[in-house]
C-alpha cells in the first residue's frame, strides 16, 4: 500500500468542510478532507497536507483559480470534488463540465499526483428529486474519466445508505460531522488505507409522516432556498471573501 507524503484537496463547500464546525481549525471547519489527512499523517514522517476549497466554487473556478497553485505543491495525492454548484444552475453542459475534470485530472496525473474523484448520491425523493436524471448522467461521465485516468472513484451514487438523514447538515446540501466522517472511510477506504475508524451503524429511522415531510419541506424552503435564490439573483456566492483554509502544506 502506497503511502502519500503530500496531500492536497480542491474543491467547494463540501471539501472545505461546511457542515461539520470545529472553531480551532481555519475557517472553523473540520470535514472529511482534514479527516482524511489526520488518518494519512500517521503513516508518514513527512506529511504535509493543503486545502484550497472553497464553498460556492464552481467546477470552472475550481480549475483556474485553485488547481494552479494545488499543482505547485507536487503533490502525490489530490482530491477534487465539486460539479454541485453547476448541476443546480438551469442550465449545465454536462460533456463540458466533466471535460473540464477530465483536464483537470490529466494535469495532476502529469505531476505524478494520484487523483480521487467523486460522484454524486442519488436523490431519490425530496426537493432535488428533479436532479437526478442530470445527475446520473454526470456521474457516468466521471466513471469514464476514472476509466483513462490515474484516479480512483468514490462513488456516492451506489452508497445507499447515504441517503439517511442523519448523514445530512440540515440545510440537505451538506454534510453532518457523521456524514463527513462516513466520507472520509470512503475514501481511505477506495485508497487501500488501513485505518481504525469504525463506521458508525445508524438504527432504523422512524418514519416520518406526510404531514411532517410537507412542514419540514417548507421550513427548509424558507430558511434555505429563499437566501440560495437572493444570491443567485444578486451574483453573489457564499464563498465571496472566503480564503483556502490551508493554502500551504503543513503537517497535521
Amino acid at each position: 500500500m502506497k503511502n502519500f507524503h503530500r496531500f492536497v484537496a480542491v474543491g467547494d463547500s463540501w471539501t472545505e468542510g461546511v457542515g461539520d464546525p470545529d472553531p480551532t481549525r481555519p475557517n472553523g471547519l473540520r470535514g472529511w478532507a482534514d479527516r482524511v489527512a489526520e488518518v494519512l499523517a500517521t503513516r508518514t514522517d513527512d506529511f504535509g497536507y493543503a486545502n484550497f476549497a472553497i464553498r460556492g466554487h464552481r467546477v470552472g473556478e475550481i480549475v483556474e483559480q485553485q488547481l494552479g497553485p494545488a499543482l505547485d505543491l507536487r503533490p502525490d495525492l489530490l482530491t477534487l470534488q465539486g460539479a454541485g454548484n453547476d448541476i443546480l444552475r438551469t442550465r449545465v453542459d454536462l460533456d463540458a463540465l466533466v471535460g473540464e475534470i477530465d483536464t483537470a485530472v490529466g494535469r495532476a496525473n502529469d505531476v505524478g499526483a494520484t487523483v480521487v474523484l467523486f460522484t454524486h448520491g442519488s436523490p431519490a425523493s425530496g426537493p432535488f428529486a428533479a436532479l437526478r436524471g442530470r445527475i446520473a448522467i454526470f456521474n457516468e461521465l466521471v466513471r469514464e474519466v476514472v476509466d483513462t485516468r490515474d484516479a480512483v472513484l468514490v462513488d456516492n451514487w451506489r452508497i445507499r445508505e447515504a441517503r439517511d438523514t442523519r448523514l445530512w447538515d440540515v440545510d440537505r446540501v451538506h454534510l453532518s460531522p457523521l456524514g463527513h466522517h462516513r466520507a472520509a472511510l470512503e475514501v481511505l477506504d477506495v485508497l487501500g488505507v488501513p485505518h481504525e475508524h469504525p463506521v458508525f451503524e445508524l438504527s432504523v429511522a422512524e418514519a416520518a409522516t406526510r404531514q411532517a415531510r410537507l412542514r419540514a419541506d417548507l421550513g427548509w424552503a424558507r430558511t434555505f432556498v429563499g437566501p440560495w435564490a437572493y444570491r443567485r439573483l444578486t451574483g453573489r456566492s457564499t464563498g465571496d471573501g472566503v480564503q483556502p483554509k490551508r493554502p500551504g502544506l503543513s503537517p497535521m
